[in-house]
């Protein structure tokens, strides 16, 4: 099989890591990827954006499963423009990834499906959202109907702000704080059925002790000893099913990974948001611990194929991602700081450096070579594979202390223990 994986970032990195390692995939493409990528793949200039410049490739490739990274180009039609040609995306239509690009028709979905979620109103004046705000009360959540790249949702307790962010956005859901801690699951889709993938929990806020601004993931990890045993099934019986059916009757199945964002809160779990692609950094380690086929089980959703394919397997491991990001992110980041340590990182047994901000710049010293710099947010990502998250835990930081650039931002607390309501379950936004 050949897999072509669309994006830059640490998920494509992780997919295409993934894809490589499975038997059944002879060769694995990105585009336009990035430097981790390109050790192990073959690299293509793309526009993420342009279906038809996609579809060109998959086609003068052969590719025969095109894997769709971020939201950005699903929402766009990436996915029908590629499909329109007759090869199997793993990625959801245009119409069905509206599940993300507006959180007020993801709402319209759930309440028509009878999915547990938080308590909303779709606001468009000040005045709307002042009455919202009033009506939920504090923690006030706010979050922009469009895509907002990880930066459209306020979570706080001013209300001042709450309002200044409603008016920034134009178009908002305000919504009621769900207590309780925050989940990612992962449910592979082919229109009609799900496979789920074990559950990870993700680190948002830039600071340790979940303080700071929100940020698109600063660290994860998986599995999660504490929660219960059944909530993967449970996500299927009472969210990811309807989910799917309601998108069926409405004549947009939806064909790829359904990532649902959780609170576990007193009454069971809720979900906060939908997200129509795999999220980053949760599904590295969760891919880090799939023992089954990852190929195999990508192409049968694409293909409408589910039930053809064993349910997901994992191994009885555990593995945890620290995310090391540039100085002044989230606000803004710092580009072009040389990184050091990462083959030393790499070199660690059970642990991968999975690159998500980098770019490859000629050295001062010519016979140097390339060198490897900071070129987004979050640069880089420390997997590591361990015995227990304990384990796992050890061995991811002890690979991060390896790697160096300047203003090089880690927490220290990822894993450390399960996130409560003080990291706020309600401030998903990927």
């Amino acid at each position: 099989m050949t897999c072509l994986v669309i994006g830059t970032g640490g998920r494509e990195h992780a997919l295409a890591l993934a894809l490589s390692r499975d038997p059944a995939v002879g060769a694995v493409h990105a585009a336009p990827g990035n430097p981790g990528i390109g050790a192990f793949a073959a690299l293509h200039a793309v526009d993420p954006m342009d279906g038809s410049d996609v579809a060109d490739l998959a086609q003068r490739i052969g590719a025969d499963l095109v894997v769709i990274g971020p939201e950005a180009p699903l929402v766009g039609g990436v996915a029908d423009a590629v499909r329109g040609r007759g090869i199997a995306v793993f990625g959801p239509s245009a119409a069905a990834a509206r599940l993300e690009g507006s959180k007020a028709f993801s709402k319209e979905v759930m309440a028509a499906a009878g999915v547990p979620t938080a308590g909303s109103r779709t606001c468009t004046t000040p005045e709307e959202a002042a009455a919202a705000l009033d009506a939920f009360g504090a923690p006030y959540v706010v979050k922009d109907d469009a895509l907002a790249a990880g930066k459209g949702v306020v979570v706080t307790n001013d209300r001042a702000e709450a309002l200044e962010h409603a008016a920034a956005c134009g178009r908002v859901v305000i919504e009621e704080f769900l207590a309780g801690p925050e989940v990612s699951l992962f449910a592979i889709c082919d229109g009609e059925r799900a496979h789920p993938l074990q559950p990870a929990q993700d680190f948002k806020r830039i600071f340790d002790g979940g303080r700071g601004p929100n940020t698109g993931g600063m660290g994860s990890y998986s599995p999660l000893p504490w929660a219960p045993a059944d909530l993967a099934q449970t996500v299927i019986d009472t969210v990811v099913q309807p989910t799917l059916d309601e998108m069926g009757r409405r004549g947009a199945p939806f064909v790829g990974c359904l990532y649902v964002g959780l609170a576990l809160t007193v009454a069971g779990p809720k979900v906060i948001e939908f997200n129509c692609r795999f999220g980053d950094p949760d599904i590295q380690p969760v891919l880090a611990v799939l023992e089954s086929p990852l190929g195999a089980l990508l192409h049968a959703a694409a293909r409408g194929r589910l039930d053809e394919v064993e349910q997901p397997r994992f191994r009885d491991a555990a593995s945890v991602t620290v995310v090391l990001a540039s100085a002044g992110y989230p606000e803004g980041s710092s580009k072009g700081d040389v990184i050091t340590g990462v083959g030393a990182a790499n070199g660690v047994t059970d642990v991968d450096v999975i690159h998500a901000g980098t770019a490859l710049r000629d050295a001062p010293d010519s016979e140097a070579g390339a060198e490897l710099v900071t070129a987004g947010g979050r640069v880089l990502a420390v997997r590591a594979l361990g015995y227990d998250v304990a384990d796992a835990r050890a061995r991811a930081y002890a690979a991060a202390e390896l790697i160096s650039f300047d203003g090089l931002q880690r927490r220290s607390d990822i894993a450390a223990e399960p996130l409560g309501v003080v990291e706020g379950a309600a401030v998903l936004d990927e």
